[in-house]
């Protein structure tokens, strides 16, 4: 190896080992450091090195360099390994396939070359192309795939069968043809040079095919997931819906039961003051009990500040009553303060409904509390409930849609898991809106199954 080869090759890794690390934490969303770069490179220097001297299979070597880049991603990035297993093969896969192509093209034009004083230019720009070919497409990945962390990734495994398929076919090709020095001497016949040239002709072909069908797979994914946040988005809609209908009948009901209540207080009064006049005191405390009764039923058994999150509370923890789970609020929220009422039945649709789950799955006794307070231009919801030891699953539909909302409202959503207590903290920005900033406490409301 002459010392063109050995800068050119040291150049190679350098270069190749900046565009996998840029690649991949584009794409999950990671930051890297300095050191990062220096020991994969070092790593990849060292793999170059051990196979110089042990001259194994190219696959293999391929596949050490896959968990190398598979533990930079996992270990130093933070990611989580289906993660990084799909990182690692999409950079690696694109890379080759960079240098397959133009391994093709240089298999056509090189042996026309040999002797001249321009091979050494050429091989530069080669390798040069080589690298403009993977950076652009990894630019074009980036507009097809993101596995940034919090994102919905349940379909993402769908990825990995075909990007295999695809990198096992280029390892093929480099290991069939481009794995010794692929260019031909030029006394070789003519018709025997020009047969080489069609079937890497053939060859660059098959791998342009390969990458235009990397690129299709990944918009299919990528459409694949839009579907999936739009039915996330109807289901969220259809709760809001299905929240605001609940609130419209009970609304109803309530107007109605008031209005008949209305029309008999005078005979209630007439009926306690006859009570009263004939030193029926007895008979008349029990009959105004009766008519405190009937009044009371006519409120909200949650008064938040907010007629629809009350009769949404109403109906969510009732639900949890009946299932002898112990619930207590204690949240006034301002009004007006501009948070959509379509917006605030999704977040305790979703929270209470995940809290009752939980809490059926977790051990006694059980509970779920809910509160709210303003934090300086924020407001804290707080949902607490206890659940099962078991570890978390993915973030859910639910959860999703939630923090949908909080970041609509330029908040953001934490999650907590100690033992078997769940916490959910819910961030909105009310900081357009002093003009809902309370300086009252909320009053409490506890219920008992």
């Amino acid at each position: 190896m002459n010392d063109f080869s050995v800068c050119l090759n040291l150049v190679c890794l350098l270069v190749q080992s900046a565009l996998h690390l840029l690649f991949v934490s584009h794409l999950t969303g990671k930051r890297t450091a300095a050191w990062h770069f220096a020991a994969y490179f070092l790593l990849l220097e060292g793999l170059e090195w051990i196979s110089r001297q042990v001259m194994p299979a190219w696959p293999l070597v391929m596949g050490v360099n896959l968990v190398i880049l598979w533990g930079i991603t996992c270990l130093l990035l933070g990611n989580s390994p289906s993660v990084s297993w799909i990182a690692a093969i999409i950079a690696l896969y694109i890379s080759q396939l960079s240098f397959g192509v133009v391994n093709s093209m240089e298999a056509i034009v090189f042996p026309y070359q040999i002797g001249t004083s321009l091979l050494y230019l050429l091989i530069f720009l080669a390798t040069l192309l080589s690298f403009v070919i993977c950076a652009c497409c990894y630019r074009a990945v980036f507009g097809f795939l993101s596995l940034a962390e919090g994102l919905p990734l349940s379909h993402t495994w769908m990825l990995l069968y075909p990007i295999l398929f695809f990198s096992a076919a280029e390892l093929y090709i480099m290991q069939t043809s481009y794995t010794q020095a692929c260019i031909f001497p030029t006394d070789l016949p003519a018709m025997l040079l020009l047969t080489e040239s069609g079937k890497h002709i053939a060859l660059l072909i098959l791998q342009m095919l390969g990458l235009g069908a990397l690129l299709c797979t990944l918009y299919a994914h990528r459409r694949v997931c839009q579907d999936f946040l739009t039915r996330s988005q109807l289901l969220s809609l259809t709760q809001a819906v299905r929240a605001q209908k609940t609130y419209i009948s009970e609304a109803r009901q309530r107007e109605a039961r008031t209005r008949a209540f209305r029309h008999d207080i005078r005979n209630h009064l007439s009926v306690l003051d006859g009570l009263l006049g004939s030193g029926n005191y007895e008979e008349g405390r029990a009959y105004l009990k009766k008519l405190e009764a009937v009044s009371s039923s006519l409120s909200f058994p949650y008064q938040t500040g907010n007629p629809v999150v009350d009769i949404l509370l109403g109906e969510k923890l009732e639900t949890a009553a009946s299932k002898e789970i112990p619930t207590d609020v204690s949240l006034l929220l301002p009004e007006p303060w501009g948070v959509d009422d379509f917006d605030l039945c999704v977040i305790f649709a979703n929270a209470l409904d995940n809290a009752i789950s939980a809490c059926q799955e977790g051990p006694s006794p059980k509970f779920i509390h809910i509160s709210g307070e303003r934090q300086g231009d924020f407001f804290l919801l707080k949902f607490e409930n206890t659940c099962a030891s078991s570890p978390l699953p993915p973030m859910g539909t639910g959860l999703i849609n939630i923090r949908t909302i909080a970041e609509k409202y330029h908040g953001a959503i934490l999650t907590e898991k100690k033992d078997t207590l769940f916490s959910l903290h819910v961030l909105l920005d009310i900081s357009l809106h002093p003009e809902n900033i309370s300086a009252q406490k909320p009053c409490i409301f506890t219920a008992e199954p």
